[in-house]
């Protein structure tokens, strides 16, 4: 079968500090459309992709993490939104809709499957299987109900609250009637956060010189949960803020993932004092909860009970500008690349 030209973004090299637009650049190969013959992969034709913070620390080479590296010189790894053009596998045809890991590229050959999901109903925007109906969504659920076991009227602190997951654990925490407080930064962030997402209070982090007295302001009883996305500084002040028996979710720490040397914390002993349970977890071990998921978000969505925002920009050419701005707070809610729309 007749190649056609595949627009890629390739990883240049591994980097330290934050990162520019000379660690990736786009290149074009060519691809077939069509899957060798006795191969069990997929053929996909990428919609939407998804920029998360989670891709920095695979800019630097590491073999301590749950996922690896990039590698210099190949296509940017990440989630996305697919449509099946060709498949060797009996669980997926042609014209089957997915979401899950594929490439920075206008098609992929997708040889490893487990982490590709077959997308259930198209009566919501495809974007969202990047986000709220996607991996950012399922965390955001697994980290809330699973790691925190919240209970009505408890208070609830969210940083990084207006990024794919925060406006979620947010949302749900409001469903369940505890009072929420997120922080973001900017003001159009924070205005956000309590006219859209319906959060009870918020603050910009970065106006705030005194993180301790910041929180003891808006919790003044102390916190019971703490979702944690940034990690450093903000974590070490909570630590002084968390109430008997509260839980902390270890999420993300997108504060550290630019820093050559990491910030100590230096509160820990919060934990004993308190009795104060703080966990990490990483999403791939939640998988098996995306049905239930599915069945508890859903009708929210359509009853307009949970919204969503998403920061979009046009182009597989935009991506690593869209990558990028997550380290600088440019974003706007869940940040999507489109790469082509159906």
């Amino acid at each position: 079968m007749a190649e056609v030209s595949n627009k890629q973004v390739i990883f240049k090299d591994y980097i330290s500090g934050f990162p520019t637009d000379a660690d990736m650049y786009i290149t074009t190969s060519t691809i077939s459309l069509k899957v060798p013959e006795g191969s069990k992969a997929v053929l996909v034709k990428n919609l939407y992709l998804s920029c998360d913070p989670y891709m920095r620390p695979r800019m630097t080479y590491t073999t301590d993490s749950y996922v690896d590296s990039f590698k210099p010189g190949s296509v940017i790894e990440g989630y996305g939104v697919a449509k099946v053009l060709d498949s060797g596998h009996p669980n997926f045809s042609k014209g089957d809709l997915v979401w899950g890991f594929t490439n920075w590229e206008e098609y992929s050959l997708i040889t490893s499957t487990e982490m590709l999901i077959k997308i259930p109903t198209t009566d919501v925007p495809l974007s969202y299987y990047t986000g709220i109906l996607g991996m950012p969504g399922l965390t955001a659920y697994a980290g809330f109900y699973e790691i925190c076991t919240p209970k009505k009227g408890e208070y609830v602190y969210v940083s990084a609250a207006s990024g794919a997951v925060g406006q979620l654990v947010g949302q749900f925490a409001k469903l369940l009637g505890c009072y929420v407080v997120g922080s973001a930064g900017s003001k159009e962030k924070v205005d956000l956060l309590k006219n859209k997402f319906g959060f009870d209070e918020a603050f910009n982090y970065k106006e705030e010189t005194d993180l301790v007295a910041c929180l003891k302001r808006y919790f003044p009883e102390g916190i019971d949960i703490y979702f944690d996305n940034v990690g450093g500084k903000m974590l070490d002040a909570v630590l002084l803020n968390m109430r008997v028996h509260g839980r902390i979710a270890a999420c993300g720490m997108i504060s550290q993932y630019n820093l050559d040397k990491l910030e100590g914390v230096c509160n820990l002993i919060n934990i004993i004092i308190k009795q104060v349970r703080m966990q990490g977890f990483v999403i791939t071990s939640y998988y098996h909860l995306y049905p239930k998921y599915l069945e508890m978000v859903l009708p929210h969505i359509k009853e307009g009970k949970i919204v969503y925002v998403e920061d979009t920009v046009e182009g597989l050419e935009s991506a690593p500008q869209a990558l990028i701005g997550l380290f600088s707070g440019r974003n706007v809610g869940k940040q999507v690349v489109v790469v082509a729309r159906e």
